[in-house]
């Protein structure tokens, strides 16, 4: 994937020397970010080989969040608030059904029935569910109360302050849970140990590197991020419209799975070398990260960034696409087992909603 890398300059160069072929620049763009995530999570999952799978999961999903909310930024700059909270919504549902559920098949067709912290996926579904409710608050209130443009900011600001201490919260639980399993894993015996770090070394993209070389990778990653960020938003519009796209489609099913591509990568690879705990924990995370902090914090910089602020008031489609895609993946995944089955169903769930999206106008969204 790293040959790749090459479209990065060719995307600079279109948007400077051929800026009219916005199709062309939105593809080379779009895909140019995708071996930089990759990159991203072969740095990311050097350190988290060393902190376990709580912490471990809690730094890949963080960086795997890096490059939406890079995205998300320079959409907010120019002003696409509904992309904006179309890509946010998209990936939350990427990640629980199509992310989850392409690891589950992928795990299961080789290694039958797996098994993960089902107390930890129950925080995350619990967690993911405290995030719906403080999205449907504002869409609720805003069919109830006519013109209440000014009341549904301040609303969204105090949730989008909710929601950051809760992360918080999180935060330290996981922390905590992580150096409680790393000093039990501590105890066991120097060859499992050893065996256990070999296994969890080959769950990433290649071999494991130093913590010096996976910062510096994270570094100059996360600028090449923002550069293609810049050039893939600037296009978005008139591709979509070239394509026939709606927004709504553009932001939850296109540019969720570019921004989304780190996680999605190192997940399916930790569930395909057996290590679900590890791959739940990414995808969860992040998905928990993703509407905890990504979101607010969004929400809060919007009034220093763009032409006004953006509200947390999702169309009663984006609600509803996250609402059912919560319910079904707390479902499956709350007894801490899964096979190739229960990821066909959340894939079948994500197609649905997927064909759904492609013909729903912007307005319905």
């Amino acid at each position: 994937m790293k040959w790749l890398l090459i479209l990065m300059p060719i995307a600079i160069a279109l948007e400077h020397f051929a800026p009219e072929r916005s199709l062309l620049i939105f593809l080379v763009a779009g895909a140019g970010i995708i071996p930089l995530a990759s990159l991203m999570a072969q740095a990311t999952g050097s350190l988290a080989v060393r902190l376990g799978p709580g912490i471990g999961g809690l730094l890949n999903a963080t960086f795997g969040n890096a490059a939406e909310l890079i995205i998300a930024l320079a959409a907010l700059r120019g002003g696409l608030h509904d992309m904006v909270k179309a890509s946010i919504a998209g990936t939350i549902i990427g990640n629980i059904l199509f992310v989850l559920g392409v690891a589950m098949v992928v795990g299961g067709v080789r290694h039958g029935e797996q098994r993960y912290d089902a107390r930890s996926a129950r925080t995350q579904a619990t967690m993911l569910t405290l995030a719906v409710i403080a999205l449907i608050m504002p869409a609720g209130y805003g069919a109830i109360v006519p013109d209440a443009g000014e009341a549904l900011n301040s609303i969204s600001a105090w949730i989008a302050v909710a929601l950051l201490l809760v992360y918080v919260a999180n935060v330290g639980y996981t922390l905590a849970a992580g150096r409680a399993a790393n000093a039990r894993k501590a105890a066991q015996a120097a060859d499992t140990a050893s065996s256990s770090h070999a296994d969890a070394a080959h769950a990433h993209h290649g071999p494991l590197w130093s913590p010096k070389k996976a910062v510096i990778v994270l570094a100059a990653v996360s600028l090449g991020i923002i550069w293609l960020s810049e050039i893939l938003v600037g296009a978005v519009e008139p591709a979509s419209e070239e394509l026939g796209l709606s927004d709504a489609f553009t932001g939850v099913f296109v540019l969720a799975v570019i921004g989304g591509a780190a996680e999605q990568a190192t997940a399916i690879v930790s569930a395909r070398q057996n290590r679900m705990d590890l791959a739940m924990s990414i995808v969860m995370g992040a998905s928990v990260q993703l509407a905890l902090l990504v979101a607010p914090l969004l929400v809060l910089l919007s009034y220093v960034m763009g032409p006004h602020p953006m509200g947390l008031v999702f169309g009663p489609g984006l609600v509803l696409t996250i609402v059912f895609s919560v319910l079904i993946t707390g479902q499956i995944t709350s007894d801490g087992r899964t096979d190739w089955l229960r990821g066909v169903q959340l894939l079948a769930v994500y197609l649905i909603l997927a064909a759904v999206f492609f013909y729903v106008p912007d307005a319905s969204g």
